[in-house]
Parts: C-alpha cells; sequence; structure tokens
C-alpha cells in the first residue's frame, strides 16, 4: 500500500473517532435539557451566526452545532480524497460517499428535532419516534466510517456483504435495535427522573405512566438477550479456523459486549446519572463499531467463502454462519464417518 493510501486510512480512523464525542455531545445537550438553546431556528442560533451573550443552555446546543460543521467538512474532505486516492468502483469511494450521505441526512435529522420541537421537556411520542430514526441513521454513520476506514487499512476493494451469513445480518439488526430502545430508555430517564428503584418500578407499572416509562421495564430485558447472542456469535468467532484479524475481531466484541453489559447495571443500580449515560452511550457505539468490524472481517476471510461452498454442497451446516470448524474436530467427524 502506498504512502498517500496509508495516510487516508489513518484519516478515515480519525474521522471516525471524531464522530464519538460529536455524539457524545449530543447526548449531553439532550440530557441538559438544552435542545431549545437556540430556540426554533437552524442553522443559524436565534437567528445568529454567532451569538454574542450565550446562556449556558444556548452555549452547549452553539457547540454542539459547531462540532457538527467541523465533521461537515472531515467527512467532505474524506470523500473528495477517496475518489482522488483510490480507483473506480472501488469500496473505499463507495463507503466514503455513503458517509457524507448519511452525514447530511442527520444534519436534516438534527435540524428537525429543533424546527418541531422535539427537545427539551417535550414528552410526546413523536420525539420518541423520530429520536430512533435519528439514532438509526448514526449508527449507519458510523458503520460506514467504519468499512471506509477498514477497507483502506487492510487494501482490500470490496466488502462481501453479499456473502454474509444471516446470522451475522441478524447481529447488525440485534445491536440497533437494542441501541433504539436503549435511546428511548434514557430519553424517560431523563424527562422523569426516579429518586430510588423502588419509585422507578413503580412508575414503570403505573397506568397512568407516559410510554416512555413504560419502555424502561422493556430496555434490560431487550439488552441481555441481545448481549447473549452477540457473546454466543463472537465465541464461534473466536472457535473458528480464521484469520488473526477475525479472531481479534471476535474478541473485541466479546469482551465489549460483556462491558456493555455489566454498565448498564451500574446505569440502572445508580438511577442513570448523567456520568453513568454518557459512559453507557460510549460503550454501545464503540460496541456497533466493534460488531461492523467483526462482520466486515469475517465476510472477507478465506473461511466464509469455503463455509459457504460446503453448505451449497450439503456440507457442514453447523451453526449455518459459514465457519469452518477447527482441524481438529474436522478430523474427529472424518474419523467418526469412516468408523461408521
Amino acid at each position: 500500500m502506498n504512502t498517500g493510501r496509508k495516510w487516508f486510512a489513518r484519516f478515515a480512523w480519525f474521522a471516525l473517532a471524531f464522530n464519538l464525542p460529536v455524539i457524545l455531545w449530543g447526548a449531553y445537550v439532550r440530557i441538559s435539557f438544552s435542545g431549545d438553546g437556540c430556540g426554533a431556528h437552524w442553522p443559524f442560533c436565534n437567528g445568529q451566526m454567532l451569538p454574542r451573550q450565550m446562556a449556558a443552555p444556548m452555549a452547549i446546543e452553539f457547540v454542539h452545532r459547531m462540532m457538527t460543521s467541523v465533521d461537515t467538512l472531515i467527512v467532505i474532505a474524506l470523500c473528495i480524497w477517496a475518489f482522488r486516492a483510490f480507483p473506480r468502483r472501488h469500496g473505499v469511494r463507495l463507503y466514503a460517499t455513503l458517509s457524507l450521505i448519511f452525514l447530511f441526512i442527520e444534519a436534516l435529522l438534527g435540524a428537525g428535532l429543533v424546527l418541531f420541537r422535539y427537545v427539551a421537556h417535550d414528552q410526546s411520542a413523536g420525539r420518541a419516534i423520530y429520536l430512533s430514526a435519528h439514532l438509526t441513521n448514526t449508527m449507519l454513520l458510523l458503520g460506514a466510517l467504519t468499512v471506509t476506514a477498514l477497507l483502506a487499512t487492510r487494501n482490500r476493494e470490496h466488502a462481501s456483504f453479499g456473502s454474509m451469513p444471516g446470522s451475522f445480518a441478524v447481529a447488525l439488526a440485534v445491536t440497533v435495535f437494542v441501541s433504539i430502545t436503549g435511546a428511548v430508555t434514557a430519553l424517560g430517564d431523563t424527562l422523569f427522573p426516579a429518586s430510588s428503584i423502588a419509585a422507578g418500578i413503580s412508575q414503570d407499572w403505573s397506568s397512568e405512566s407516559s410510554m416512555l416509562l413504560r419502555l424502561r421495564v422493556v430496555h434490560p430485558a431487550i439488552a441481555v438477550a441481545g448481549a447473549i447472542y452477540l457473546i454466543f456469535l463472537s465465541w464461534r468467532v473466536l472457535r473458528c479456523t480464521g484469520t488473526e484479524e477475525t479472531k481479534a475481531a471476535g474478541r473485541r466484541v466479546f469482551s465489549l459486549t460483556i462491558l456493555q453489559v455489566a454498565a448498564g447495571a451500574v446505569n440502572l443500580g445508580l438511577l442513570a446519572p448523567l456520568s453513568m449515560q454518557m459512559i453507557h452511550l460510549l460503550i454501545a457505539d464503540v460496541l456497533w463499531i466493534a460488531v461492523v468490524l467483526m462482520v466486515t472481517e469475517i465476510t472477507a476471510s478465506e473461511s466464509i467463502r469455503h463455509g459457504a461452498e460446503a453448505a451449497a454442497g450439503g456440507g457442514d451446516m453447523e451453526l449455518a454462519i459459514g465457519l469452518e470448524r477447527r482441524p481438529t474436530e474436522r478430523g474427529s467427524s472424518a474419523r467418526h464417518s469412516s468408523a461408521s
């Protein structure tokens, strides 16, 4: 890989990393009830490009808009650089372009939150639905940036998602769904803080409670079920024959999933303080990136192609995820077949 592409890969990872504080600061805007700090104005703040006197809510919202502006310039530069450094039909071009598209959609969704007044103390169902769409797009943005950086780093032309086994597609969907329920639950924690665990349970089960509080009961169960699935799948990746990259990807998902469950338990026990909400969100974003990396590494590995061929010929259907078994397992299976 030439020097220019190496620097591009580093810049792509930087662009991905920069989005994490942007996302976290956006969450802080919500938690601090600063979403209406600039009034119902976008892109300017209270109709001004650079407000001179800013109270705390306006300053918090304004900083988030400035971070988003810098992020936009970074991703535009990434996209231009991708077209200059890589040939036509190269995967880096495709995913850099998708990153820019998702970022523009992100900006429009953020504008909608302000213009539709889905901010501050708004408790409407529309806010929860809009927040879910916003989060889904955020995850698509992080996913596209992750694949861009990985393809440039590994010097691969394409991400072979067309050969992705169904279990890995489920892993992506499960991670997104758990994150959506988590975001809605965090909104409920912000709008309806509980003074104790007992008071929180009483709120959650009250017939007069908001829909946001009722979802607060569901999220932990969904999160645990999703974590079990990711742990199981990443364990299978660790047990399969494959490259060191695939095994490292499996280890990351396995470790981060356990860490996220622990963080969620602490967040629940401490009644969702600001610091734990931010930590919980950060781990969720890093876990999503790790899942995307694992899926991309697996679909690009030789073991997937061999597994797909074996499945097509009626061969090994173990777990139906296209992963080869360890040589010792294959040898044992062969000896058992010959003995019978």
